[in-house]
C-alpha cells in the first residue's frame, strides 16, 4: 500500500553533462488514430463501440517506452477506465511534430480492444506497463491482464507474456503465466530480454514484480516459467520515503528492474543487475543462475547466488535502468531526483563512481522508463505520475515528455565516461 508521507527529501545533485533532446511531449493523450489498415478504434471522444467505456483522457498516462527502426512503442497501463489502447505506436517518419502527436494502437485497435463485458480473450491484451525490443527483431512486453480501476479493480484473464515479430507486425509467442508462478498480474512492471543476434530461439525474459517480490525466468526455447524469490526483491524500509513533483509519499515497491551487462569474452556469462523501487542498492547475478530452472526446485539454495553491490547513494531510488553494451555504462531512471543516473561497470560499484547524465526538475518529473536501442539510442519517458496519483496535473501544462540521447553522447563530460583505469 502506498502511504502519505510528510518526511522532506534534501536532494544533493552533482554536476551534470550535455542533456537528453525531447522528441515529443503532450499536455495530454488524445485517442488513438487509425493507420490506414487499421479496423475501427475501440473509441473515442465521439463514439463508443464495442467498449462499454468512454474516453477518458485525463486517466490515459503513458509509462514506458522502447524504440525499433522509427517506430516509438508506448504503454499506456489501465489504471482508469477510458483506455482505447494499452500498446500504442508512434510512426516517428508520418509524425514529426513535437507536440501532441497522436497514437495508434498496436499492433491494431482490435487486439487493444475490452469486451462489453470485461471477458477474458487470449487474442486480445488487458495492460502493459513496459515493452522491451531484442537484438533478434521481436518487441517482448507482459499484458497483466488486470485492470487497476480504484472502484472496480479485476483479474480479466491470467497475465501473459507476448512477443511480436516486428518486421511482420504479427505475434509469434503469447505464453500465459501460471498461477503457480504468480495469481494476480498487476505487480509485473519490468521486462528485460536476454539473447544473441545468433541464438534468436535460445532468449530468455526477465521479469520484475515488484507486487508478490519474485523475478520470473522465460525461456523461449523450452516455453517455459519459472520463479526465483530472494529477501534482495523487497523494499529497504528506510528508503520508502519519496517526494516527486511537491507530492510527499512512502512507497514499498519490491523488484522493479533488471539489465543485462556485459558478456564475459571467456565464459558467455552475463551479469544480470536488479533492484527495487524502494530503495537504492543494486544486485547483481549470472545469467548462468537465472537460466538455470533447477535451482528454484524444492530444497536448493540459491541466496549467496545473489550479490549485494552496495548503494547507488542518496535519493537514487530507480524505475528502470538499463545497459550499453558500446560504453559498458549502466542508465538508471532516478525518480527521486528527476534525473537520469549513470554508472561504468568498468568501476568500483559506489556512490563516488555515480553520475548523473540529465537532470530537470521542471520538464522530467518522474521518468518512468528508459531503454536503449540496437543502435545505442538511449529513449526515456517522464509522465509526472505522483502528481497524477496524489494530487491534480495542470492539463494545459506538458505533462508527459519522450527523450533520446545516444549513450556515447549522453556520458561526455561525467564520471562515467572514465575509461578502465
Amino acid at each position: 500500500m502506498r502511504i502519505f508521507s510528510s518526511w522532506l527529501i534534501i536532494l544533493v545533485v552533482p554536476a551534470i553533462a550535455e542533456e537528453l533532446k525531447l522528441v515529443y511531449q503532450w499536455n495530454q493523450l488524445a485517442a488513438p488514430v487509425l493507420e490506414a489498415d487499421q479496423p475501427a478504434i475501440v473509441f473515442n471522444n465521439q463514439e463508443a463501440q464495442e467498449s462499454n467505456e468512454t474516453f477518458n483522457a485525463y486517466g490515459n498516462i503513458p509509462m514506458g517506452v522502447s524504440h525499433y527502426k522509427g517506430r516509438l512503442f508506448i504503454t499506456i497501463p489501465r489504471r482508469r477506465p477510458g483506455i482505447p489502447a494499452t500498446l500504442t505506436v508512434i510512426n516517428m517518419e508520418k509524425v514529426q511534430q513535437i507536440n501532441n502527436p497522436s497514437l495508434s494502437g498496436y499492433p491494431e485497435a482490435l487486439t487493444n480492444t475490452l469486451h462489453l463485458d470485461y471477458a477474458a480473450d487470449p487474442k486480445r491484451i488487458i495492460s502493459v506497463y513496459r515493452t522491451k525490443v531484442d537484438k533478434c527483431d521481436r518487441l517482448w512486453f507482459v499484458d497483466t491482464g488486470h485492470l487497476e480501476y480504484p472502484s472496480n479493480a479485476r483479474q480479466v484473464q491470467r497475465p501473459a507474456l507476448w512477443v511480436i515479430n516486428l518486421k511482420t507486425d504479427r505475434r509469434i509467442q503469447r505464453f500465459e503465466i501460471p498461477a503457480s508462478i504468480v495469481e494476480f498480474g498487476y505487480g509485473m512492471a519490468g521486462i528485460t530480454v536476454d539473447v544473441e543476434e545468433d541464438k534468436c530461439e535460445d532468449a530468455y525474459a526477465y521479469i520484475s514484480d515488484y507486487q508478490w517480490q519474485g523475478l520470473y525466468v522465460y525461456s523461449l526455447a523450452a516455453n517455459k516459467m519459472w520463479r526465483f524469490n530472494h529477501i534482495f526483491f523487497s523494499f529497504e524500509p528506510q528508503n520508502g520515503r519519496f517526494i516527486v513533483g511537491g507530492q510527499r509519499f512512502i512507497w514499498n515497491d519490491g523488484l522493479f528492474s533488471a539489465a543485462v551487462g556485459e558478456k564475459h569474452s571467456t565464459t558467455g556469462k552475463r551479469i544480470v543487475y536488479l533492484h527495487a523501487m524502494a530503495s537504492t542498492s543494486e544486485i547483481a547475478t549470472s545469467n548462468s543462475v537465472l537460466k538455470n530452472e533447477t535451482l528454484t526446485y524444492a530444497g536448493s539454495d540459491y541466496n549467496e547466488l545473489f550479490l549485494h553491490l552496495g548503494s547507488r547513494g542518496p535519493n537514487t531510488h530507480s524505475a528502470s535502468h538499463a545497459y550499453d553494451e558500446q560504453t559498458g555504462v549502466l542508465f538508471f531512471t532516478e525518480v527521486n531526483r528527476n534525473s537520469i543516473g549513470c554508472w561504468n561497470t568498468a568501476h568500483d560499484f559506489s556512490a563516488d563512481n555515480h553520475g548523473i547524465v540529465h537532470l530537470d526538475n521542471i520538464n522530467m518529473i518522474y521518468p518512468s522508463d528508459l531503454t536503449i536501442d540496437n543502435d545505442g539510442v538511449m529513449w526515456v519517458i517522464s509522465n509526472r505520475l505522483p502528481i497524477w496519483i496524489y494530487s491534480r496535473l495542470n492539463e494545459t501544462d506538458f505533462n508527459f515528455r519522450i527523450w533520446r540521447q545516444t549513450a556515447e553522447k549522453a556520458i561526455e563530460g561525467t564520471i562515467c565516461a572514465r575509461p578502465r583505469a
